[in-house]
């Protein structure tokens, strides 16, 4: 009686402890399924629609922004699968040596993402801050090859070299192996620990050096768009002004015309805050705790608990799903070419002409997003020249006004 009591037991229990976590699993499922395949997918159409469209091509910054999509691709399909495989399942099923590939696929990915970043914004930080002649002598064909190059290059040195050589391990093979002690005899995990030298080092190369650069690149864009737009408004002011003046060709300013351009300057300065907010908010929230993680760990005995862990990890992952939305979807080109893609070439979405009447403006692009500083055609000579050489300053954005 009590044997068979006693063997019904574990029988009894195991379908409460399974309708327990099978919600759970369910949902994780679902989650890390939706970020997949929005990963895949959003980065796919990116690749396409610069693939397709001639004028996306034409534009420097559209390459970074292309092998940025590819990297997060690349993550998206040969790293996140197997991570969230081995987060459902609890244990690691593809052997040591797959292990240390996978974890060296992730190091490289991840980082190439990260730097792919901070050329783009090195990238709109010439184009926007310096002179047109600067921009088109910094950023040439090989330069962009050359940087392009770099942003795979160099995460080498700090993914596979270092990692199948075993050097994060240094010093912390006992750490390793009780930690693997720790998982249960009759499992298989893939654990993967650093050393505080190589904690370091990386973190340095693949988040903090970028991060400060993004920063001070963007502080300067905002700075130098705001600039833009007060200049703007005084040559509508200006324009007003004489234009209302006697013996003028008899054009009378609106009543209401400071007014308004006060409030435009105003909503541009705010969509450029917002965007540059966007852009650096997302990148800070998905990778910061991960790097902040990975630096302080080895200083507390490596203490950080595997859940949060994961919740680092996959929160920079969510990353390689939200670039393709801040670097390309608020780029009215970009949004062009993926309705002609997802609508299958409807003439409504194509490209009007560019040799067509309009409004004059200028552009500054911010990360593939562009804010438009729209002013109204000035009547005297000086403004028509002012405007003119306005209208030059950034020839390889001139496509994306509004």
């Amino acid at each position: 009686m009590s044997a068979s009591a006693a063997g019904q037991m574990p029988v009894m229990e195991k379908p409460v402890s399974e309708s327990n976590t099978m919600p759970k699993r369910m949902a994780l499922i679902c989650f890390l399924s939706l970020v997949m395949l929005m990963s895949i997918l959003g980065n796919l159409l990116v690749m396409v629609a610069v693939c397709k469209d001639r004028q996306l091509r034409k534009i420097k910054t559209n390459y970074f922004i292309v092998s940025l999509a590819f990297a997060d691709l690349l993550v998206s399909v040969l790293v996140m699968p197997f991570g969230a495989i081995e987060l459902v399942h609890q244990h690691w099923i593809y052997g040591e040596t797959f292990c240390l590939v996978r974890t060296s696929l992730d190091v490289l990915l991840t980082t190439a993402s990260i730097l792919h970043l901070c050329c783009i914004a090195l990238d709109r930080y010439y184009a926007i801050c310096c002179q047109p002649l600067v921009y088109r002598n910094k950023m040439t064909p090989m330069r962009v090859t050359l940087m392009i190059g770099g942003c795979w290059c160099i995460p080498t040195f700090i993914s596979f070299l270092p990692i199948m050589q075993g050097w994060n391990s240094i010093g912390i093979d006992h750490v390793i192996e009780q930690r693997r002690n720790m998982e249960g005899s009759n499992s298989t995990s893939c654990v993967f620990m650093v050393n505080k030298p190589y904690a370091l080092t990386c973190s340095v190369v693949a988040f903090y050096i970028p991060l400060v650069l993004m920063v001070l690149a963007y502080q300067r864009i905002y700075i130098t768009a705001r600039a833009h737009a007060l200049q703007i408004s005084m040559l509508q002011r200006a324009g007003g002004a004489s234009s209302s003046a006697p013996g003028t060709s008899g054009l009378v300013a609106a009543p209401d015309s400071a007014d308004h351009q006060r409030n435009h300057r105003m909503r541009t300065e705010t969509k450029a805050a917002k965007t540059l907010c966007i852009i650096m908010g997302c990148f800070c929230l998905c990778w910061a705790p991960f790097f902040v993680t990975n630096v302080v760990d080895p200083f507390i005995d490596y203490t950080v608990p595997d859940k949060l862990w994961a919740a680092c990890l996959w929160l920079g992952y969510i990353n390689s799903m939200l670039n393709p939305i801040l670097y390309a979807f608020l780029n009215k080109s970009f949004r062009r070419a993926f309705l002609i893609i997802l609508c299958c070439g409807r003439k409504r979405y194509r490209r009007p002409s560019i040799l067509g009447t309009g409004a004059a403006c200028t552009t500054t692009q911010i990360n593939g997003s562009t804010h438009v500083l729209k002013y109204t055609v000035l009547h005297n000579g000086l403004h028509a020249e002012l405007e003119k050489k306005s209208l030059h300053s950034d020839i390889e954005s001139h496509e994306s006004c509004l």
